[in-house]
């Protein structure tokens, strides 16, 4: 079943967080875990990963934190994903992932043409996607 990692989860709750509270200061990556239960330790990292794909700013100090450095209604929710993944699409079936060789039966696969399709408006709805959309 197609799935989205627990980084990608914990990138999204804590964009739509920081898209609710946009405007009332910095919060913490500790802040955010308890308030969704999330792992801190996991947590901080993706929230690294965003301060470092420039998704968020970082405050040092005893009143440090993270802000929002892009408006939620611009980042797009594949956006989010590219940054924690690296990768510019999701993708559901094997031999789109790999090359078209390391599929034994791709040219008497029936189903990889209609997948594809279910790919790519996957892809298409991540792409369109806000952030904001998401609060």
């Amino acid at each position: 079943m197609f799935q989205l990692s627990k980084k990608v989860e914990y990138a999204l709750i804590a964009m739509r967080h920081m898209a609710i509270v946009r405007g009332t200061g910095v919060v913490t990556a500790k802040e955010i875990a308890d308030k969704y239960a999330l792992p801190y330790d996991l947590l901080a990292k993706v929230m690294q990963t965003l301060a470092r794909r420039r998704f968020i700013s970082s405050y040092q100090g005893v009143k440090g934190g993270y802000i929002l450095r892009l408006d939620p209604g611009t980042v797009k929710v594949s956006e989010v994903i590219n940054a924690i993944e690296g990768k510019q699409t999701v993708s559901i079936i094997q031999c789109e992932v790999d090359s078209l060789e390391s599929c034994s039966i791709h040219s008497t696969c029936t189903i990889k043409i209609p997948l594809i399709k279910l790919q790519s408006n996957i892809n298409s709805i991540l792409n369109g996607m806000s952030i904001m959309e998401m609060v």
